[in-house]
C-alpha cells in the first residue's frame, strides 16, 4: 500500500524530529542515516554533529544526495514496493494454503514482516526458539507486550522471499515448528 505520512508532516510546532537510515532501503554497509530537524534548530543540531565528530565520509554523503537529486532513489524506492508487494504475496498464499486453521494473518499496509496470530494453545515463544535452531527468523510476538497477558503471534520478515516455492518451503517448515 502506499506508505502512510511521517508525524513530521503533521507538526505545526517544530517539535518532531524525523529520523532514518537507508541502510535498509539502499544499502547495509553504507551506515548512512539522516535527521530532520525545525528549521529553527538546524544550527544547533549542526554544531552538536561537528561536536561529535562521528562523520560518515563526504564522498559517501555526496554520492547518496545526487542519487536522491537526480531521482534514482525515488524510482528504487517504487521498484522496491513493487518487488516486496509481490514477495509478501507469495508468503501469505503459502502461509494461508498450508496453515490457515493454525494462525490467521493480519496483513498491515507497509513493513516488511507479516504478523501471523496463533491458534489453539500455541505458544510463540517456543516456536520462535524451534525456529531460530531451525535457521528460520520469526519473532514471537508476546516478547514485545510489557504486561500480561501477551498476544501469542509471530511475527516474519517476507524480504528473502524469491518464488513461490521458496514460500511454500518456508510455509513447510513452519509447520513443522509448530507439531
Amino acid at each position: 500500500g502506499r506508505p502512510l505520512p511521517a508525524l513530521k508532516s503533521l507538526d505545526t510546532q517544530g517539535r518532531v524530529l524525523y529520523t532514518g537510515t537507508f541502510s535498509k532501503v539502499l544499502i547495509p554497509g553504507l551506515r548512512l542515516a539522516y535527521l530532520v530537524v525545525p528549521n529553527e534548530q538546524v544550527a544547533h543540531f549542526a554544531r552538536m554533529a561537528d561536536a561529535l565528530q562521528n562523520h560518515c565520509p563526504q564522498l559517501l554523503q555526496r554520492t547518496t544526495a545526487t542519487f536522491i537529486e537526480e531521482g534514482h532513489f525515488a524510482r528504487h524506492l517504487k521498484r522496491m514496493r513493487s518487488l516486496y508487494a509481490h514477495r509478501r504475496t507469495l508468503l501469505s498464499d503459502a502461509l494461508t494454503a498450508r496453515l490457515g486453521e493454525r494462525m490467521q494473518l493480519e496483513l498491515r499496509a507497509g513493513g516488511m514482516h507479516v504478523l501471523a496470530g496463533l491458534a489453539g494453545g500455541l505458544e510463540d515463544s517456543a516456536i520462535a526458539a524451534r525456529a531460530s535452531r531451525a535457521g528460520l527468523a520469526l519473532q514471537a510476538l508476546s516478547e514485545w507486550y510489557q504486561d500480561a497477558p501477551a498476544r501469542q503471534g509471530l511475527l516474519m520478515g517476507f524480504t528473502n522471499v524469491k518464488d513461490a516455492d521458496s514460500a511454500a518451503d518456508i510455509a513447510e517448515r513452519i509447520a513443522g515448528l509448530l507439531d
